[in-house]
């Protein structure tokens, strides 16, 4: 797979191991928003303050955050399948014993129980599913992009159904939804292969030594105590029943969803990681301060809780992105470790915000939450320089073997390359070889390019194929081609981000090496899987400063001016 064209499928069409392990994500992705419609009711039927209450946030989220450095290790030794089947159960057994509990510690205490399984499904969800689709890794991606969608603005929609009718509900919800979704795994979802080498139950922490790292974490840790003390209180201002606050979150899930998969991307592509972040932690505080000053007014709580959704579903990707950019270790370590930093936050915050609540008033969690997404900004300026270097550093790629001896009179020093991007579909070779004859005809070098990709869906990361696939994508053309006589250099680049977010990478890398032109075949892929994940032809032809060719086996290659580009659009290129 990679970051150029895949072979063409559906994104529906896939194994049921794929649809087993996507329902589960969505009941996943239910989890926190499920509970949240009847954090009131649970506080009058069981005599609790809303600072008692708080603590299934914070029992839930910490236990997550620590079991988080372990994962990793556990997923290396049981494998991917066996890892997210100990997850689910665990999720069942102690979300059902959480809505037979009669005490307010009792399901805080199950809730830690119900982290630990969380955290052990999070951490190989997306990677099972990548492995298991066989319609390429782009349909993959958006079956996961639907479940999170489907979660987010379903669970509170759901919880709030269920807390109307008990506040056990939704906890019996989730362990009879997961209990199917456990049974679907373990039917349809094949064994997957173990890592060549075990993941050391240190390396998360030894990881945090990179500054980057830790910067990007240090700052979601900012981000995410604001983001759960909203969600642990602003409930309690709104003076809703259990049926309208999960109205009231599903319009907050929608928008979390729907910016995370479509704009956060977009918004990216014109303004740089960066940027946004700032602009966004920026957009945050100043929500949080307009709940902090209307805590008494229940419609400013509402409409402000709805609008954040928005912010939050540019942050939660683009932090994402911006902590698998600067990680100079491997990305289950990196998640790991960013895991830690970020759950602890979320679970430190609502303990924090209940005992100022009780101290002094509602307002003081959220005038602290505004301050904690205000103070995330300079922090992640000081990782601006370190962000920027490792985009730079992606665009650099690695060159690829094998060095090939030239047969033919080699390029003029300084002759403007021809580069070419290839990926794994049918018609590469087809695609690489009308590339060489443009190289050849313009006494060009020319330059086999493959972007290998990591692809980012809110929170989660998986590298959607193995460094030694990537390397095999490009030096198989290589060897064909000077077996014709060709001379020509390989190199692999990596992005993090959707396919557009490659588009845009090839386009500086050619920037950066003063390429002649740059050729890209039609893509396969489907119109659905292009709109969600973005096209890397339209962002290439669109950010680039050369001429970019699309190249049809049979045809010659035509330049992608502006009808070529509207004709890609209704074609799906």
């Amino acid at each position: 797979m990679s970051a150029s064209h895949e072979r063409a499928a559906s994104p529906f069409k896939q194994p049921k191991a794929v649809w087993a392990v996507a329902f589960a994500c969505v009941i996943s992705f239910m989890g926190i928003g499920l509970v949240d419609p009847i954090l009131p009711a649970l506080a009058d039927s069981l005599h609790a303050t809303p600072s008692q209450v708080s603590l299934l946030f914070s029992s839930y989220l910490i236990v997550t955050a620590v079991a988080m450095l372990i994962v990793g290790w556990v997923s290396s030794r049981l494998g991917a399948k066996r890892t997210l089947v100990v997850g689910l159960a665990v999720i069942v057994v102690f979300a059902a014993l959480a809505g037979t509990s009669g005490s307010i510690n009792g399901i805080v205490g199950f809730r830690a129980g119900w982290g630990l399984g969380n955290a052990l499904f999070i951490a190989t969800s997306l990677a099972v599913i990548v492995a298991s689709a066989s319609g390429g890794f782009g349909g993959a991606i958006i079956l996961y992009e639907t479940a999170l969608g489907l979660g987010i603005a379903v669970g509170p929609l759901l919880g709030g159904e269920l807390g109307a009718i008990s506040w056990r509900g939704p906890f019996f919800g989730v362990a009879v939804l997961m209990a199917i979704a456990l049974a679907a795994t373990l039917a349809f979802v094949p064994t997957l292969p173990k890592p060549a080498k075990p993941t050391s139950p240190l390396a998360p922490i030894k990881a945090l030594r990179h500054r980057g790292l830790l910067t990007m974490g240090i700052m979601a840790l900012l981000y995410n105590w604001g983001f759960f003390t909203m969600l642990g209180y602003a409930p309690y201002p709104m003076e809703l029943s259990a049926h309208q606050l999960g109205l009231v979150f599903t319009g907050w899930g929608l928008l979390v969803a729907a910016f995370s998969v479509f704009f956060a991307p977009r918004l990216q592509g014109r303004y740089g990681t960066a940027p946004v972040l700032y602009a966004n932690l920026l957009g945050l505080g100043i929500v949080m301060a307009v709940i902090a000053a209307g805590v008494d007014t229940p419609a400013v709580v509402i409409v402000a809780v709805i609008v954040s959704g928005a912010f939050i579903g540019i942050n939660n990707t683009l932090t994402t992105q911006a902590v698998m950019l600067v990680s100079p270790v491997e990305r289950p370590i990196a998640s790991s470790a960013y895991g830690f930093l970020r759950f602890i936050g979320g679970g430190l915050a609502p303990y924090v915000a209940g005992k100022l609540a009780d101290a002094t008033d509602l307002s003081v969690p959220f005038y602290l939450g505004a301050a904690t997404f205000v103070i995330a900004i300079p922090v992640l300026a000081t990782g601006h320089k370190l962000l920027r270097k490792a985009e730079s550093r992606a665009e650099e790629g690695e060159q690829v073997g094998p060095v090939l001896t030239p047969v033919t009179a080699p390029a003029a020093p300084g002759t403007a390359p021809v580069v070419v991007a290839v990926g794994a579909h049918d018609r590469a070779a087809d695609i690489v070889d009308a590339a060489a004859l443009l190289a050849r005809e313009s006494g060009s070098p020319l330059e086999v390019v493959h972007v290998q990709q990591t692809a980012v869906v809110e929170e989660q990361a998986a590298d959607t194929e193995p460094a030694d696939e990537a390397r095999r994508a490009v030096t198989r053309h290589l060897e064909r081609l000077a077996g014709q006589g060709v001379t020509a250099t390989g190199q692999i680049l990596v992005s993090v981000g959707d396919h557009a977010a490659a588009g845009r990478l090839l386009a500086r890398h050619a920037a950066r090496i003063g390429a002649r032109a740059v050729a890209v075949g039609r893509s396969p892929r489907g119109a659905l899987v292009q709109f969600t994940d973005g096209s890397l032809t339209m962002a290439l032809a669109h950010s680039a400063d050369c001429t970019v060719l699309l190249v049809d086996p049979g045809h010659a290659p035509r330049p992608l001016t502006h009808d070529a580009l509207t004709e890609l659009r209704g074609t799906a290129a």
